[in-house]
């Protein structure tokens, strides 16, 4: 599926900065950047001016990895479609997406929005602008890898049935395993939707062969598998091609899990 055209006048400032494309103090200088603005009042509790104040500073002043406003489109119709009443986050970043989601989720019923970051400095600038966007009752932080979050969640009975929704945005070579933890212990099965981020960039074919595969073919390839996840539910899925911030093409694996195969 094609997209429009990217509006070049939107584009953030590039990723990379002397070699570096994240953790090199941008991210705290956003948040002092957020705080020190004129209309800070103007902001709190107001989610739409918080994202685009994020918006703001990666354009003028440094860029960043958030999903941005165009991918971030797709996921946000999809969330008023679907209604879920609890979504899960793998890779929250500086928390752009949690709050675009997590307003998202609240508008159309939702209860909870769970993200999960690896990088504790992350996280608490994410649980600071989540805050501001007077979201703390719905958008819920958890620091650790996907695998971490994802177990700590189910073992602490956060998550203990299935997801509505869930999207992946962490550590790339991750997505298929973490996936597969969420199907072993029953968090995703028919009518759970999964939206996967980065698919062509920088691409993740293993994940994209397992979502796109038959139950036949997924049973083949758990065989040998380290992460075993289960090959019996029967997935849908499609590819939305969309833009990075950035103005690079990029795309989002929608998948739709439709039945169980007995």
């Amino acid at each position: 599926m094609e997209t429009s055209e990217f509006d070049r006048s939107r584009m953030y400032k590039s990723w990379e900065v002397d070699g570096k494309f994240h953790s090199d103090g941008r991210e705290v200088t956003l948040l002092e950047y957020i705080y020190s603005r004129p209309d800070i009042d103007q902001l709190r509790g107001n989610p739409q001016k918080v994202l685009q104040a994020i918006d703001d500073f990666a354009r003028s002043v440094t860029g960043l990895i958030n999903i941005g406003e165009a991918k971030g489109a797709v996921v946000t119709k999809l969330i008023a479609d679907c209604k879920p009443a609890t979504m899960l986050e793998l890779g929250g970043y500086v928390g752009y997406s949690a709050i675009m989601f997590g307003d998202a989720l609240k508008k159309a019923g939702g209860k909870q929005y769970h993200s999960v970051e690896k990088s504790p400095l992350f996280a608490a600038v994410a649980a600071s602008l989540v805050d501001l966007a007077g979201l703390r009752d719905v958008v819920r932080v958890t620091v650790g890898t996907g695998a971490e979050g994802i177990q700590r969640l189910y073992d602490s009975g956060v998550l203990t049935s299935q997801l509505a929704m869930a999207f992946f945005d962490h550590h790339k070579p991750s997505y298929t395993s973490d996936l597969k933890r969420c199907e072993r212990l029953g968090l995703v099965g028919p009518g759970t939707v999964l939206v996967a981020d980065n698919m062509i960039l920088p691409g993740n074919p293993p994940y994209a062969e397992w979502v796109r595969a038959s139950v036949a073919e997924k049973q083949e390839l758990d065989k040998n598998a380290e992460e075993k996840g289960n090959p019996n539910l029967q997935y849908k899925s499609r590819s939305i091609k969309s833009w990075e911030p950035s103005g690079h093409e990029d795309a989002l694996e929608i998948t739709e899990c439709v039945g169980l195969e007995a």
